[in-house]
């Protein structure tokens, strides 16, 4: 500084303490506000270009009080959150307490409601009109009336034949030409009653031109099984092939299967036996058939706990 003149030297002094006691006002203003530390960097915003202003005068010399406006504080430094207890110092945290539920039985509907109990005798009775109204088969539209049954509806013993003849088809019950007159001796000899004890029937409920069909048996026997399960008969008798098939489902001929007791479902005894139209049929065979014929009524009289007749019958 020995080489700056003396005038210089006043001023570069003077600026000096200018810039020291801008500084000195500065610290004194930030002790006063409570703030400390070094003020934060802030990054100049960008100024929208314009024309420059005339330039300033500049301001006398001495000391100057600091702008606050232009020389902005610091902003203090944010607090530090607290560590997290250690792993050892921390709770655990409890489950919430479950209640216990009390079990609860599974809903169970209820039971679908019985189906209404039909009397048998109803039910027979309605059979005939669903006869009357069959259209299985070609016979429904060929048959003067159907034939269904005659006799007692709760009876010792069932007999069933082939089909219904040609008196049958016109009075509309069942054995009531030769061979039902036949039977009816059959019956009395044994000790039964047609209106007590026997129900008669036949396989097929209307009259074929020939002999039936086995579409035409098939068409016709839910008609047959429904009628023994509704009049329930101790002993079911079989007349003929036609019936003995039907009712055993076998396709043995009546010389095989009759004088043999069988069972009808596993529940109802079957006793097979030739049918009255082959009894009234002249031959030299004839008497011996009719004899055995009878034997095998016997036979039913014996499961039924009836006495043979004391007297021959001639049946």
């Amino acid at each position: 500084m020995t080489d700056i003149p003396p005038d210089e030297k006043d001023a570069i002094r003077q600026e000096f303490a200018q810039v020291v006691a801008s500084l000195r006002a500065y610290v004194e203003w930030q002790r006063d506000t409570g703030a400390s530390g070094f003020p934060k960097f802030r990054r100049p915003v960008q100024a929208v270009p314009h024309e420059a202003p005339a330039p300033a005068e500049l301001p006398p010399p001495g000391p100057q009080p600091a702008d606050p406006i232009a020389v902005l504080p610091p902003e203090p430094p944010p607090l530090p959150s607290a560590p997290p207890p250690p792993l050892a110092q921390q709770q655990p945290v409890q489950p919430a307490p479950v209640e216990p539920q009390t079990p609860t039985a599974p809903t169970v509907p209820p039971p679908p409601a019985p189906a209404p109990v039909v009397e048998p005798k109803v039910r027979l009775a309605q059979l005939v009109e669903e006869a009357q109204a069959c259209r299985r088969c070609s016979l429904g539209s060929a048959r003067t009336q159907a034939v269904v049954s005659r006799g007692s509806i709760t009876p010792k013993v069932m007999f069933v034949g082939e089909a219904p003849g040609v008196d049958d088809d016109r009075q509309g019950e069942p054995f009531v030409g030769k061979a039902g007159q036949l039977l009816d001796r059959m019956i009395a000899a044994m000790g039964l009653t047609l209106d007590q004890d026997v129900y008669v029937c036949n396989v097929l409920k209307c009259r074929p031109v020939q002999r039936p069909e086995p579409v035409q048996i098939a068409a016709c026997m839910p008609f047959l099984h429904e009628q023994i399960a509704l009049v329930k008969p101790q002993v079911i008798v079989a007349l003929g092939n036609t019936a003995a098939m039907a009712i055993l489902g076998t396709k043995a001929t009546i010389d095989t299967v009759r004088g043999q007791w069988r069972l009808y479902r596993g529940n109802r005894m079957v006793m097979s036996t030739y049918h009255p139209s082959s009894l009234l049929r002249p031959g030299p065979d004839q008497a011996k058939t009719r004899k055995t014929a009878w034997e095998d009524l016997q036979l039913v009289m014996k499961e039924l706990g009836l006495k043979p007749p004391k007297a021959p019958v001639d049946v």
